[in-house]
């Protein structure tokens, strides 16, 4: 019997330990900090947006993520005046020269950006569902209800008479 609530002990620990959630620091960082300067006055032309190969799939991706980043334009493959004046907008927010095109560096930052974006809004949508799930609010899925069969359990087990 006290291996069994040994047991059932150490599986209530291992189910509320909060391990997979651990990770890299979730603090904002200032992505144009280690930007060589010269990279940053490199105007981009149509030229340096071809060389990039932007089909229309990619096309539609860097829409997607501009509209991520609160650049709103719709994701239709095509940089027409609209997409341009958006692009223009994002670089002038990162201090690039406005061109309304891209060249390799600004779409490689573009990206980055929009990745660490949205890591940083999931881990702040597990932060938020942590905290529900502590207040009470939320299922918390099958670990929840485990770890709160096997607490009820020893709980029961070792509870006040």
């Amino acid at each position: 019997m006290r291996r069994l609530i040994l047991v059932l002990s150490v599986l209530g620990v291992l189910v509320g330990a909060d391990a997979a959630n651990a990770g890299p620091s979730t603090d904002t960082r200032d992505l144009s900090a280690s930007t060589d300067p010269v990279i940053l006055t490199d105007e981009a032309t149509q030229a340096t947006e071809d060389q990039i190969g932007l089909d229309k799939r990619k096309r539609r991706d860097v829409q997607r993520r501009l509209t991520k980043l609160g650049f709103d334009t719709r994701a239709n493959g095509k940089f027409d005046a609209s997409t341009r004046a958006v692009i223009s907008r994002w670089q002038a927010a990162r201090d690039y020269p406005q061109t309304g095109f891209l060249n390799t560096l600004q779409h490689q930052a573009l990206l980055t950006e929009s990745v660490s974006t949205a890591n940083a809004s999931i881990r702040g949508h597990d932060k938020s569902e942590r905290r529900a799930r502590r207040r009470g609010h939320g299922g918390g899925g099958p670990v929840g209800v485990i770890g709160g069969v096997v607490g009820g359990v020893v709980g029961g087990i070792f509870g006040r008479r």
